[in-house]
């Protein structure tokens, strides 16, 4: 069995020596995790040892305790693991053992019991938005909302579209990933994309009963406004005036994001002249673009490796082709849902509310 302490000590000493050879602390902490595994301290612990190594501390041994009770679970050691805690919120087990000399189920019972607390994966969110900023998310879903609750927008009426990037390599998620292995095999490895890994930007629409138009961007193509225009918005309306011939675009609203060649003054013009309506869309709001909060998302993850663009543009146009047509009438929906989510949580985001 391993000595904590003896441990602790050997960590200490390895991530000093290392921060002293100028070395930072994701490689030190990358090469204890290669050396020790689940056994290696914490990434935070290593940048706290390095901090610390930096502002001249050289103590290698722990401080001494003595006197403290070592398996009790006293108001001295609550408030002790409390402050480790506060001081590091991504301290593991084996970092408030090693700073702490208590056994682990002293600690999980202060955890747990007295101070009521659960670990949490850190929420991801795609802007840290001010006070203003929300109060224009809250502003613009009102008004919007009140306008399908009359009755004078429908979301059969809505048009979106948005442009994402695709690679020809998938790598799924964590969970996709993840496999059974016997004992002492090695799990299989995932290698991280490059940064000039091949990928493509595809811009595509749909609505309520189904996609419009999907157009892959050339290599080297700067996507402005008039390229917005020519390849984008003149074909959805062509597709459009096809599937209506009698009303053509006529009452229809156009939902795409605040991106520079959206909000171009000669889009706007465009839209203008062609009779094709905007829906207001507040800025840094991808968890109400029905593009950014299901399509892309369904899309990648239903998406295999492809070798070139064609290949690539050609299962993208298979995948969208099979996507039922209650499933783009729901998304629509759900729009309508979070449009509501969106004022009730102040403008803020809500997707970690959504059931």
């Amino acid at each position: 069995m391993k000595n904590p302490k003896m441990e602790n000590e050997h960590f200490r000493f390895y991530i000093i020596t290392r921060t002293h050879l100028d070395v930072d602390p994701t490689t030190i902490h990358e090469e204890l995790v290669t050396a020790y595994g689940v056994h290696a301290v914490s990434y935070s612990t290593v940048q706290r040892w390095a901090k610390k190594a930096c502002n001249g501390e050289m103590e290698i041994e722990d401080i001494p305790r003595p006197g403290r009770p070592v398996t009790e679970t006293t108001p001295e050691n609550i408030e002790l693991i409390q402050s480790l805690i506060e001081e590091d919120p991504h301290a593991t087990y084996d970092d408030l053992e090693a700073q702490t000399e208590l056994c682990r189920g002293t600690i999980f019972n202060i955890i747990h019991e007295h101070l009521q607390l659960r670990k949490v994966t850190s929420r991801w969110v795609p802007h840290k938005l001010t006070l203003k900023q929300k109060q224009e998310r809250v502003r613009i879903c009102r008004e919007n909302l009140a306008k399908f609750q009359s009755g004078s927008w429908r979301t059969s009426d809505i048009i979106t579209g948005d442009e994402t990037w695709v690679y020809y390599r998938q790598l799924g998620r964590k969970a996709s990933n993840a496999h059974w292995v016997g004992k002492g095999q090695s799990p299989k490895t995932v290698v991280r994309r490059g940064k000039f890994e091949p990928k493509v930007l595809f811009s595509i629409f749909f609505k309520s009963n189904g996609w419009l138009w999907i157009h892959a961007v050339d290599r080297g193509e700067k996507v402005d406004g008039t390229y917005y225009i020519d390849n984008c918005l003149e074909p959805v309306i062509e597709e459009l005036k096809y599937q209506r011939p009698n009303s053509g675009v006529r009452g229809m609203k156009l939902l795409h994001d605040n991106a520079k060649p959206h909000v171009a003054s000669e889009v706007k013009n465009f839209l203008k002249k062609e009779g094709l309506n905007v829906m207001p869309h507040p800025p840094y709001s991808p968890d109400l673009s029905p593009c950014d909060f299901w399509l892309f998302d369904y899309i990648k993850r239903n998406l295999q490796d492809e070798t070139n663009k064609d290949s690539l543009f050609k299962s993208i146009t298979k995948i969208v082709e099979n996507i039922p047509e209650k499933e783009y009438k729901k998304t629509f929906e759900r729009l309508i849902e979070r449009m509501q989510l969106c004022i009730e949580n102040k403008g803020e985001y809500f997707e970690h509310l959504m059931k």
